[in-house]
C-alpha cells in the first residue's frame, strides 16, 4: 500500500499557527493587491467565499471584505517542511516529495516494525499534529494515483483508505475532471461525448480514447481501470531531483510564473544538498491549458547544488520556453539531472568561480545548517531577494 499526505491549507495553516489570534477567521497567503498579487494559499474560512489559490488578490478582497492577507514567508515553510519529512523518515526512506506540503510513502518494507499502512498513517498524521501543531489529509491505497485521490476526497483533516477491491467502486462515481490532467480543454471534450464519470470513461473502448487523444487517452483509459505501475521513487534512488506543480486555475502572468519557478528551483536545490547530489543538467517543464506539453533543458558548466546557479539556468529556460506562447500555463515544473555523488567533480570547477558564485554556495550551505540544527528560522537567500521573492504567490 501506498500512502499519499497532503497537508491542508499549508502556507496559511502553518501562519496561522504561528499567529494563534487569526483562528476562524478568513486568511489568504499572497501578494499585495496593489502590486497585483495572487493567492498563494486559502484557508477553509476563506474558501467559503469562493477564494482560491492563483486568483487575483483584489478579486478575493471583493469576495471577502474582512479577508486577512499576510505575505508569503518562503523559508519558515521550507522548514516545517522539513519537520514533516523528518517525521516521514521515522516511518520509511522510501518517500516522494511531490512539493513542500505533499510526498507519497512506501512502507511496504516497514509494516513489521510500525504494523499496516493504516496504522503507519494514523501515527504520522498524528506526529504531525501533536508536534508542529498542523493537519494532514491522508489517503491510503495500492497505487499512487488512487491514494493522491483519497487523500483529497474528505479534506481537511481527512483519512480515507482504498484497498485493493475497493479501488473500482471507489473510482467509477468519481467526475472526469478527477483523472490526472484532464482540465478544461478535455473536460470540455469530454462533455460533448457524454462522459461524466470515471466510469463512464473506463467503458469507453481503448482504442477510441487513443484515436481521439492519441497516448494521454491511453493512460486515461488506464487510470480510470485503476491501473498506475509507478513506484514510489525516493531521492536516494532517483535519476533526477524534480519539483512541479498543477495550478488550480491556467496562469498567463509571467511574474506569477515566474515566482512559482523559484520556489520549485529552491525546492530542487535543497533536496540536492539533502541528498548529497550535484546535478549536470537543468530542465522545466510546461503543460499548457490545451494540455500541450513541453520541455526545455540545458547542461551546465559543472556540476552543482547551488540554488543560485540552477536558478540563473531556469529562468532562462523558462523565458527562451515562453516565446511566441501567450497561452496560459496549467502545470509548471523544475527538475535536474545527471546527478552525481562525487563533490569532487564540483568542486573541481570551484576553482574557476567568481566570488559571487562561491558566496551563493557558502549562503546555501549556511541556510542549510541553520535549520537543521535550530528549527523554524526566517533566512533568505539572495537569489530571492534579488527576484523579488519576498513577495512571492
Amino acid at each position: 500500500m501506498i500512502i499519499h499526505v497532503d497537508m491542508d491549507a499549508f502556507y496559511a495553516a502553518v501562519e496561522m499557527r504561528e499567529q494563534p489570534g487569526l483562528a476562524g477567521l478568513p486568511v489568504i497567503v499572497g501578494g499585495s493587491a496593489q502590486a497585483r498579487g495572487v493567492v498563494a494559499a486559502a484557508n477553509y474560512a476563506a474558501r467559503k467565499y469562493g477564494i482560491h489559490s492563483a486568483m487575483p488578490v483584489a478579486q478575493a478582497q471583493r469576495l471577502c471584505p474582512k479577508l486577512v492577507l499576510l505575505p508569503v514567508r518562503m523559508p519558515l515553510y521550507v522548514e516545517v517542511s522539513r519537520q514533516i519529512r523528518e517525521i516521514f523518515q521515522r516511518y520509511t526512506p522510501e518517500l516522494e516529495p511531490l512539493s513542500l506540503d505533499e510526498a507519497f510513502l512506501d512502507v511496504s518494507a516497514s509494516e513489521r516494525l510500525f504494523g499496516d499502512a493504516v496504522k503507519i498513517g494514523h501515527r504520522i498524521k498524528n506526529d504531525i499534529a501533536e508536534e508542529l501543531s498542523l493537519v494532514a489529509s491522508v489517503g491510503i491505497a495500492p497505487t499512487k494515483f488512487v491514494a493522491k485521490i483519497a487523500s483529497d476526497i474528505d479534506k481537511p483533516d481527512g483519512f480515507v483508505v482504498i484497498y485493493a477491491h475497493e479501488v473500482q467502486a471507489f473510482l467509477d462515481p468519481l467526475p472526469v475532471g478527477r483523472l490526472w490532467g484532464v482540465g478544461k480543454v478535455t473536460g470540455s471534450e469530454f462533455e460533448r461525448l457524454g462522459i461524466h464519470t470515471i466510469k463512464q470513461l473506463r467503458l469507453q473502448p481503448r482504442e477510441a480514447l487513443q484515436y481521439r487523444f492519441g497516448r494521454f487517452g491511453e493512460s486515461l483509459w488506464n487510470l480510470a481501470q485503476g491501473i498506475d505501475p509507478r513506484k514510489v521513487v525516493s531521492d536516494s534512488q532517483a535519476k533526477s531531483i524534480s519539483n512541479e506543480t498543477t495550478f488550480a486555475v491556467d496562469i498567463s502572468d509571467r511574474k506569477l510564473l515566474r515566482n512559482r519557478l523559484l520556489e520549485l528551483t529552491e525546492q530542487v536545490g535543497f533536496r540536492l544538498r539533502q541528498q548529497g547530489f550535484y546535478a549536470a543538467t537543468v530542465q522545466i517543464k510546461l503543460r499548457f491549458a490545451d494540455f500541450k506539453t513541453i520541455t526545455r533543458s540545458m547542461s551546465l558548466a559543472a556540476h552543482t547544488q547551488t540554488t543560485k546557479e540552477l536558478w540563473n539556468v531556469a529562468q532562462k529556460l523558462l523565458e527562451t520556453a515562453l516565446v511566441g506562447r501567450p497561452r496560459a500555463i496549467r502545470l509548471l515544473g523544475m527538475g535536474s539531472s545527471g546527478l552525481s555523488r562525487q563533490a569532487s567533480v564540483a568542486q573541481q570547477a570551484d576553482l574557476f568561480s567568481d566570488q559571487e558564485q562561491a558566496k551563493q554556495r557558502e549562503l546555501d550551505r549556511l541556510a542549510d545548517e541553520i535549520r537543521g540544527r535550530f528549527g523554524r528560522v526566517s533566512i533568505r537567500r539572495g537569489v530571492g531577494q534579488d527576484n523579488g521573492h519576498s513577495n512571492k504567490n
